[in-house]
C-alpha cells in the first residue's frame, strides 16, 4: 500500500541525527520529557528503539522535537507529529498540548504496538500504577473524563453566548443566554480539572480530538 502525501513529508523532514548518546532519564523530567523504547529486529538481530521527546522544546527554537536513537545513539531527529522510518515499517509519534498523543510501531502489514515507556517517566509511572491498582486506576480515568466533559461544556456555553449575538446570527436563530452564571473560582477550578484529566489522559497517551482539544488544554 502507497504512503499518502502526509506520510512522505513526515517522513522526509525526519534528518539524521549526530549520533550522540541517549541521556539517562532523572527523576525531575517526570512531566518534562518523555522516552519509550522497542526493541525491534535490524538485520537480524535485536535492536533497542528509543524516542526521546523534550516537552519544553529545544533550547534555541522552543520547537518541540522527537529523537530516535538506535541501541542509545542518535540515528533520527524530526519536529512533531514525526514519522520515522524503522526496519519492518515505521514509527509515529505525535503529542498533545497536554503530553503523549501517540507514539506506536506500525508494521508494513498495518500490525500497530505501542512503544514502552521508561518506567521513572510519568507514562511509566502511571502505566505502573495501573498494573497494580487496576480498579483505581479505572476510577481515575472515569473522573478525568468527567472533567473533561464538564470542560468541554464550560468552553461551549461560555463560546456560544457571544456568537449569538452577532446581529445576523441573532436575527436568524435569536441571542443565547448561557443558563449558568459561575463565580471566577468556579469557573477557575473546573478550568484546572480539566487541566489536570487532560494530563492524566496525556500519560496513557489517550487522546480524543473533542475532549483533549476542546477543554482549554
Amino acid at each position: 500500500m502507497g504512503s499518502s502525501w502526509n506520510e512522505r513529508r513526515l517522513t522526509k523532514r525526519a534528518t539524521p541525527g549526530d549520533g550522540r548518546p541517549l541521556a539517562p532519564f532523572r527523576w525531575w523530567q517526570m512531566t518534562r520529557r518523555s522516552v519509550l523504547s522497542i526493541t525491534l529486529p535490524v538485520r537480524g538481530r535485536p535492536v533497542v528503539h528509543t524516542v526521546d521527546v523534550k516537552h519544553g522544546g529545544d533550547a534555541q527554537y522552543g520547537v518541540v522535537r522527537a529523537g530516535l536513537y538506535l541501541d542509545g545513539f542518535l540515528r533520527l531527529e524530526s519536529k512533531l507529529p514525526a514519522r520515522f522510518e524503522v526496519e519492518g515499517g515505521h514509527i509515529e509519534v505525535s503529542r498533545s498540548e497536554a503530553g503523549m498523543r501517540r507514539c506506536h510501531f506500525v508494521t508494513d502489514s498495518g500490525a500497530v504496538r505501542r512503544l514502552v515507556p521508561d518506567p521513572r517517566s510519568g507514562e511509566g509511572r502511571r502505566m505502573r500504577f495501573a498494573r497494580k491498582h487496576p480498579t483505581a486506576s479505572g476510577l481515575i480515568g472515569a473522573v478525568s473524563i468527567l472533567m473533561l466533559l464538564a470542560g468541554v461544556g464550560l468552553n461551549l456555553l461560555q463560546i456560544a453566548e457571544p456568537i449569538s449575538q452577532i446581529p445576523l446570527i441573532a436575527d436568524a436563530f435569536g441571542a443565547f443566554e448561557s443558563p449558568l452564571r459561575l463565580p471566577l473560582w468556579l469557573n477557575l477550578a473546573l478550568g484546572f480539572g480539566a487541566a489536570i484529566g487532560a494530563i492524566e489522559r496525556a500519560m496513557r497517551m489517550r487522546y480524543h480530538w473533542l475532549l483533549d482539544s476542546g477543554a482549554g488544554t
